[in-house]
C-alpha cells in the first residue's frame, strides 16, 4: 500500500524548512530566545533534525520514530514561539496577531503527524 500524498508533503515541508536554516540562517538566529546557549550550533542542529526526520517520513521503518520526534520537536519550537511573544525585539517586527496564531498551528502540525501513526 502506498503512503497518501499528503505525508510527502509533509515530509518536504520539513526537508525545506530544514535547509532554510542553512540558506537563510540569520533568520532562526534572530528568533533564539537569549538563555539558550550556543545560538548557532542550535539553529544548524534544529535544520538537520528537520531535515532527517523529513527524510525518515518517506520510509516506512523509519516513519513511526520520525512522527514522534517531529512532534517533540515541535514541543521544543514553542519555547521559540512564545519568546517571540515577549517583547519588540524578540518579535522581529512580525505582527503579534501572527504571533499568536503560530502557537495553535504548532499544534496543528503536531496532530498532522499523529494522523499517519
Amino acid at each position: 500500500m502506498s503512503s497518501p500524498w499528503h505525508l510527502y508533503l509533509m515530509a518536504a515541508i520539513y526537508i525545506f524548512a530544514g535547509l532554510m536554516h542553512f540558506i537563510k540562517p540569520k533568520l532562526y538566529l534572530r528568533v533564539m530566545p537569549r538563555y539558550l546557549p550556543n545560538h548557532k550550533a542550535l539553529v544548524y542542529l534544529s535544520g538537520v533534525a528537520e531535515i532527517l526526520l523529513g527524510i525518515g517520513l518517506c520510509f516506512v521503518a523509519l516513519r513511526a520514530f520520525s512522527i514522534y520526534a517531529i512532534i517533540l520537536m515541535l514541543a521544543v519550537f514553542l519555547m521559540v514561539h512564545f519568546y517571540m511573544l515577549s517583547g519588540e525585539k524578540a518579535s522581529t517586527g512580525i505582527p503579534k496577531w501572527i504571533l499568536i496564531l503560530r502557537i495553535p498551528l504548532q499544534f496543528g502540525l503536531m496532530y498532522w503527524a499523529r494522523v499517519y501513526l
